[in-house]
C-alpha cells in the first residue's frame, strides 16, 4: 500500500471515528433521563448495582480471555484500580442517582460540562500542577454557573436554606468523575482497555453490593415491571458498556482531545430528551448557569490549548486509549 492510500485509509478512520463519537455523548444524556424518569420504579442503589452488574455479564463473553491474562497485572496494581473504580463507578453513581431523586435531570446534565474544568482543578491538588491566572479565573466562573444552576438563579436559597441536596450530590457526582480521570494517569498505559474496564466493573459490583442489601432493609424495594427492567438494561448496556467501548473506538482513531471535546454535547443531547422525554423545561437560569460554565471552559483549557493537549495526552497514554465510565 502506498502513502498514499495509507493517509486516505487514515482519513477515513478519522472521519468514522468522528462519526462515531456523536454516539456516546447521547447515550450519556439519556442515563440522567433514565435515573430521573426510573426512580419511582428503581430506587438509587439497585439502579447503580445493576448498572455495572448487567454491564459486566455482557461484557464477559467477549472480555474473559483478556481479563484472565491480565489478572496478574491488575492485581499488581490493585490499588490503582480500586480507586478509580471507586471514584468514576461507585461514587459518580451513586451520588448521580441519589440526585436525581431530588432534581431533574436538565441539571445533571449541564453539570456535566464541568468536568473539564474539574479536572484541572484535581491535576492541581493531587498532581500538583501549577495552575495559571486564567484557569483560576475559568473555574470560579464555572463554579458561579454551578451555583447558578444549582440555586435556580435565587441566591437568597443559600440564606433560607431551602433543598440543594440534589444539585449538591449531582455536583459531587462530577468531582468524582474528574477525580477518576485524573486517577487514569496512574493506571499502565500498555494494559487492555477491555480488560481493565471488566475489572473496574467487577470492583464496583462487589463494593456496590452492601449498598444494595442496605437499601433493601431499609425497606426500598424495586418495581419490577417492563419500566424498570428496560431502565436497568439502558443503563447497563447502552449508557455503561455501549457508550465507553464505541467512546474508546474514537478516542484510538482521533485522539483523546478531539475525543473529549464530544462530551460537551452532553447537554445538548439531554435538553431535547429531557423536553420530549420528561417534560422538563430550559429556565432563564439554566441558560445563564451553562453560559458561565462554558465561559469558565474556554478560559481554563482553550487559553492555553498546547499545556492541555499535553497533559491530556499525558493522561491517556501514547497511543493506547483509555476508557472514561461515568456520565
Amino acid at each position: 500500500m502506498n502513502s498514499g492510500a495509507r493517509q486516505a485509509n487514515r482519513d477515513r478512520m478519522q472521519i468514522l471515528g468522528l462519526f462515531a463519537l456523536l454516539l456516546p455523548p447521547l447515550l450519556w444524556a439519556g442515563n440522567f433521563v433514565v435515573g430521573r424518569a426510573a426512580r419511582a420504579e428503581v430506587p438509587p442503589m439497585m439502579l447503580a448495582f445493576a448498572r455495572h452488574f448487567v454491564a459486566l455479564v455482557f461484557l464477559l463473553p467477549f472480555g474473559w480471555t483478556t481479563i484472565r491474562r491480565d489478572l496478574r497485572r491488575h492485581w499488581e496494581y490493585r490499588w490503582r484500580v480500586l480507586c478509580a473504580s471507586l471514584a468514576g463507578m461507585v461514587a459518580f453513581n451513586l451520588l448521580t442517582y441519589s440526585g436525581l431523586q431530588f432534581t431533574t435531570a436538565t441539571s445533571g446534565q449541564l453539570m456535566n460540562s464541568t468536568i473539564p474544568v474539574l479536572i484541572v482543578l484535581m491535576g492541581a491538588l493531587f498532581l500538583g500542577q501549577r495552575l495559571r491566572a486564567r484557569q483560576i479565573f475559568g473555574m470560579a466562573f464555572s463554579c458561579a454557573g454551578v451555583l447558578t444552576i444549582t440555586l435556580h438563579g435565587e441566591f437568597a436559597r443559600l440564606l433560607t436554606g431551602q433543598s440543594l441536596q440534589g444539585d449538591l450530590m449531582l455536583f459531587g457526582a462530577m468531582l468524582s468523575f474528574a477525580l477518576f480521570s485524573v486517577l487514569l494517569r496512574d493506571l499502565p498505559a500498555d494494559a487492555d482497555r477491555l480488560g481493565l474496564l471488566g475489572a473496574q466493573l467487577a470492583v464496583a459490583v462487589v463494593v456496590l453490593f452492601p449498598f444494595l442489601v442496605w437499601e433493601y432493609l431499609s425497606g426500598a424495594r424495586a418495581t419490577w415491571n417492563a419500566a424498570a427492567v428496560a431502565a436497568l438494561l439502558y443503563v447497563g448496556v447502552a449508557a455503561c458498556l455501549l457508550a465507553n467501548l464505541i467512546y474508546m473506538f474514537g478516542i484510538a482513531r482521533v485522539g483523546p482531545v478531539r475525543a473529549g471535546m464530544f462530551i460537551h454535547l452532553v447537554p445538548l443531547y439531554g435538553a431535547f430528551l429531557s423536553s420530549a422525554l420528561l417534560h422538563e423545561h430550559l429556565h432563564i437560569y439554566h441558560a445563564i448557569g451553562m453560559a458561565a460554565i462554558v465561559a469558565g471552559l474556554i478560559c481554563s483549557t482553550v487559553a492555553d490549548a498546547h499545556p492541555a493537549q499535553r497533559q491530556l495526552s499525558a493522561m491517556a497514554g501514547p497511543t493506547r486509549p483509555r476508557q472514561a465510565t461515568g456520565s
